[in-house]
């Protein structure tokens, strides 16, 4: 594949102040990184474009595999179907300290249907990619003559060249009452106002691009970067996610920062994570 660089930014390169103390713990300690010029992709990879990845190349996804027996050894036959995970709003009833009670593995969910078997993206090509494993988003990337962002490469880039500020747009969540991310609000999870437009992913660059030229660096979806996440000996790996997505809400999952991250399994799947790429500046 080719090795242009397209639709790339030139991030600066320097001394960025990276981390938090003001949210969650695995974002401490605030601390000094050094940065070399990097470019990455202005926006997440879209359905359009993975779509000409497939096409060209034949490559099918985790999701749309059965289960790794290495990794699920013991699973059983009936369980061991093509599927993905993909959010089911719940009654009011539901606990929220229970999160696996709005999370459902549906067989069938996958990139070209992001909500199950009888959903579709014909009309979400310019939405961003979702239910795709680290290896989709690597074996993408290496196509592309590209890679995943490190952690702090990503972190650097969302910040849009401000520092130590909550969002990619300054301090403020809303600043003059305006949504400037494809988040949740309302309560979560049981009611999403949609005040931003969005119940599920929203066209890229539908909200106003970051200091760097950069959309959707909060919000929207979850996405891949290439930096482990430490885990237990005899622990499945995890690679760092980046960004939030359109089900991080305020009152909940309060991630959709540049700051922010999750460690998430390499084999995982949802209807929330994509990814963007990266490459060297020269």
């Amino acid at each position: 594949m080719s090795d242009t660089f397209d639709r790339m930014v030139v991030i600066p390169s320097g001394d960025f102040i990276l981390g938090s103390d003001s949210f969650y713990p695995e974002e401490s300690p605030v601390r000094s990184v050094q940065i070399k010029s990097f470019r990455i992709d202005a926006c997440p990879v879209t359905n359009a474009e993975f779509a000409r990845f497939v096409s060209e190349t034949g490559y099918v996804t985790v999701s749309e595999k059965p289960p790794d027996p290495v990794l699920y050894p013991n699973l059983p036959p009936d369980q061991q179907n093509p599927e993905s995970a993909v959010f089911i709003p719940p009654p009011p009833t539901v606990d929220r300290n229970q999160p696996m009670s709005w999370w459902a593995l549906i067989e069938g969910a996958d990139w070209r249907h992001p909500q199950g078997p009888d959903s579709t993206i014909a009309d979400r090509m310019d939405h961003p990619v979702v239910h795709l494993a680290y290896e989709d988003s690597l074996a993408y990337a290496q196509w592309m003559g590209k890679r995943l962002p490190t952690a702090d490469e990503w972190e650097v880039a969302a910040r849009g060249g401000l520092v130590q500020q909550h969002y990619a747009w300054g301090e403020e969540m809303t600043p003059g009452g305006q949504w400037l991310a494809n988040v949740w609000q309302g309560p979560f999870p049981w009611k999403n106002e949609q005040a931003d437009g969005w119940f599920w992913t929203s066209p890229v660059g539908s909200f106003p691009a970051n200091g760097y030229g950069l959309v959707d660096m909060c919000g929207n979806v979850w996405e891949w970067t290439s930096t482990l996440f430490p885990v237990p000996k005899g622990e499945q790996e995890r690679r760092i996610i980046k960004g939030g997505s359109f089900l991080c809400a305020e009152n909940y999952c309060h991630r959709f920062r540049p700051a922010a991250l999750m460690g998430q399994t390499i084999d995982t799947a949802t209807c929330h994570m994509g990814f963007r790429c990266a490459a060297d500046s020269g």
